[in-house]
């Protein structure tokens, strides 16, 4: 997410909900964990930031490969994240905000695989997430 200028207030506050919904998504990616325990992960974060209904305004990702998503995280969804795996989480909050990259989940742990560090990122209480670019 790119700002010519600062970002409005509500903006920034609204990326870093976000970010730490991502952050949980990521932090409940692991070999052998169904889609479905996953979102609820995602759901429970959703719900902490303030924004308990957020989840069913859009699809909020799951494994990945050659599709845009091989299996869509659903309430419930029993595929299981295999030995080593991708995933792709995209939650996102009305108002603007969004998180998404990719991330390759083995048993050593989340390697996100998309992650542009140098274009700034945000302390969650989870793994590192993108920050707004302000140019």
């Amino acid at each position: 997410m790119v700002s010519f200028g600062p970002p409005p207030d509500e903006l920034a506050w609204l990326v870093a909900a976000c970010a730490e919904v991502d952050a949980a998504f990521l932090a409940a990616s692991r070999p052998g964990a169904r889609l479905g325990e996953i979102f609820a992960a995602g759901a429970a974060a959703y719900a902490e930031q303030g924004f308990a209904d957020e989840w069913g305004r859009h699809h909020q990702g799951g494994l990945t490969g050659y599709r845009g998503r091989e299996v869509f995280a659903t309430p419930g969804e029993p595929a299981v994240i295999p030995v080593a795996g991708a995933v792709a989480w995209n939650p996102s909050i009305a108002g603007g905000a969004k998180s998404e990259d990719t991330a390759l989940v083995t048993a050593q742990g989340v390697e996100v695989i998309t992650r542009t560090p140098d274009l700034g990122e945000l302390g969650t209480s989870g793994l590192r997430r993108p920050a707004i670019v302000t140019l």
